[in-house]
This record gives structure tokens, sequence and C-alpha cells, in this order.
């Protein structure tokens, strides 16, 4: 197996590590209220904190380690996110466990940003493109092996022994990266201000709004997945585990179709993807009484959530290297900064939902941030195409 092959299948593999622990706490909700006598909506707000961590530490975290050798800082990261995890693992209170996930959070955004700027250097260019997807993918196939397995540990163990799972991960992982990531890809070094000089640029500025609104749009569903599945649709915690592996092949499948839209048109072919994906969030609400056309439903909207992903990483890339190469390893977050500010605002709007509405409602709120994304993705793919020419 050659080299770039292995880099390739670790760049994934942390990609799955981050997923995992990031998304897992969604799948144990239920058992961490159980034992902390919690309700489900103040426990919403777990996610929601954590997300804001990660949106707000990613920018800097990256800017300041411009400034130190990349292979470096990522494996301080490294370490930093195992200990979080395995306080979490530990966390014997609510208290405690919201520290260690605000400790998690704190570096995950800037891990994942390395290892995208590692990838775009080690893949070819014509490779670029499918590489992103495919460790994009790795956040989905978290959801596909990762989410549905810790959710099995948690009912037949403690959810405590699922992040004990991600630590022995965390340890391989850290192992791997000594071996095979590449230790002299070229910076361009600068001031803390010229960073951010990035976000001078209308696209780039609405096209990180427009993954705030694909987010929002996804986690203010996805935050109470297993009781909408187990409660509303009716579906036993057999079916529940199927049915979450069942959508993380569906979020591959999205990853890989966003890795087809950016070498085909890219952000250009959004806009159709989230009209889909509006209508079918407006068509939540009455599908829940019938469950398999709900499930079809999910199923969809897995593959537009994850669609694009791609193509808006490969324009932030391809914006920055142009326009901003100081800002490269900021365009590398972008992604990840403001998919987390999107999921703590759909966390946030779905908890509130749960709260002052009901948790059939959660659709018809993500339809909302559909519609603006809509919006934010045209403006964006008209500006971007023109200046390209």
């Amino acid at each position: 197996m050659s080299k770039y092959r292995m880099q390739a299948i670790l760049f994934v593999f942390v990609a799955f590590m981050l997923g995992c622990n990031e998304y897992m706490i969604v799948g144990v909700l239920p058992d961490v209220a159980s034992e902390y006598h919690s309700s489900l909506s103040s426990l919403g707000y777990l996610v929601t904190m954590f997300a804001i961590i990660y949106a707000v530490f990613t920018p800097i975290i990256t800017s300041l380690a411009n400034r130190w050798q990349r292979h470096h800082v990522l494996l301080t990261l490294m370490v930093i996110f195992f200990i979080g995890n395995t306080w979490t693992a530990m966390a014997t209170n609510y208290t405690s466990l919201l520290l260690s996930r605000m400790l998690t959070a704190s570096v995950a955004g800037a891990i994942i940003s390395i290892v995208l700027v590692l990838a775009s250097y080690v893949a070819p260019r014509e490779k670029r493109a499918s590489l992103v997807s495919w460790v994009f993918a790795g956040f989905s196939i978290a959801s596909v092996i990762g989410v549905p397995l810790g959710t099995v540990i948690s009912q037949r163990l403690t959810w405590h022994d699922s992040f004990w799972m991600i630590t022995v991960l965390t340890i391989v992982v850290f192992g791997l990266l000594v071996w095979l990531v590449p230790h002299n890809t070229p910076q361009v070094a600068g001031h803390l201000s010229d960073q951010f000089s990035l976000f001078r640029d209308k696209r780039v500025v609405v096209g990180s709004l427009f993954v705030i609104t694909v987010c929002a749009a996804d986690y203010t569903f996805y935050t109470y997945i297993r009781p909408l599945i187990t409660n509303l649709m009716g579906f036993d915690d057999t079916w529940l585990n199927w049915i979450l592996f069942m959508m993380g092949i569906f979020f591959i499948v999205g990853n890989k179709f966003g890795g087809y839209l950016a070498d085909n048109g890219g952000v250009h072919r959004l806009p159709w993807v989230y009209v889909v994906m509006t209508v079918l969030l407006l068509g939540l609400a009455p599908a829940f009484h019938m469950k398999w056309l709900a499930i079809a439903i999910v199923a969809v909207l897995c593959i537009t959530f994850a669609s694009y992903g791609a193509s808006t990483q490969l324009m932030f890339l391809d914006i920055a290297e142009k326009n901003y190469p100081q800002s490269l390893d900021l365009a590398s977050s972008l992604n990840s900064i403001f998919a987390n500010i999107g999921i703590s605002l759909g966390s946030l709007a779905a908890a509130e939902t749960v709260r002052f509405s009901s948790l059939g409602n959660v659709g018809n709120v993500g339809a909302v941030f559909g519609i603006l994304a809509i919006l934010l993705i045209t403006f964006v793919g008209r500006h971007y195409q023109v200046e390209r020419r």
C-alpha cells in the first residue's frame, strides 16, 4: 500500500474518531438523563455548548498554530483531546460532563482543520475533491458505526463505556499520526490580523452563513433523533440501532455525492439540493404517523445534509490560495467553525421547540433554516462562478 493511501485512510480515521466523540452524545442522551436525573431538553444544551466552544476556539487555535509546525501542533492537540474525552468517560455529574465536553470541543475543530490542510498537500490536485469528501465521510462513518455502537454499549453497559471506546481509538490514531503525518508542509507566516483578512471576501462570508443554516436545519431534528425514532415513529430499541446505522450509510452517500458535485459544478449545483431538503423537512411532521415514509424522508435528508462539504471546502481553499495565502489554515477550518455554529443554533432551536411547542415540530423549524440556506447558496454560486471565469 502506498504512503499516500495510508495517509488518506488515516485522515478519514481521524474524522471518524472526532465524529464518534461529537455525535455519540446524541445517541446516549436518554441514558445520561436517567443517570443524572435531568430532562432531555436540559441535556440538549450539552450539544449546544459543545458546538459553541468548537466554533469559538477553532479559528483562534488554527490562526495561532500557524506559528509552529503543523505536525507538532496536531500531536499536541491530540493529547488535549485525549484528556478531554477520558474526562468525559469518567464524568460523575452534569457539571463535570459539561466541562469535559467543552475541553474536547476546544481542540476538535483545529484537529480536523489541520488534517484537511495536510490532505490538500498530500493529494494530487485531481484527487483533492475525492479525498476531502472522504475525510468528511469519516464523520458519516462515525454515524454508521460509532454512534450505533456507542448506543448499544450504553444500553448494555453504561454510556461511560462508549467514551472509553473513543479513548482507545485516540491512542491508536495518535500512534499512526506520529508515523505517517508529513512534517514539511509549506506555511505562510503572518500576523493574526492577516489570517482574518479572508473575511473581507463576500463569497467567504455568505458561504459561511450558508454552512450555518444547513447545519442548523440538520441539528434541529438530529439533536433529538433517538426520541423521534422511538417516541414519534414508534420503533423499538432494536430498530433504533439499525436506523441509526442506515442514517450513517446515507450520510456517507451524501458525502460522496458531495464529492461528485464538487467535481461537476461545485457550489453552483447546491441550491436544488437544499430545495429538496427544505421540502422534506416540511413533510416530516405529517409523515411521523406513517413511520416507514418518515424513515424514507430521513434517509434522503441525510444525503442532502452531507452534500455541501466538499464544494464549500474546496471553494474556501481555492479563494484562500488565490487571494489570501496567509489565511490557508483558517480557510481549511471554515466548514468546521460554521458547521458548529449551525449545530449550536439548530440544537438550541430544537431544545426550545421541544420546550415550548412539541417534538413533532422540529422539522418545520428546520425548514426555516432551509429556506435561508437556499437563498445564501444561490448568491454564493452566482458570485463564485462569475469571478472564476
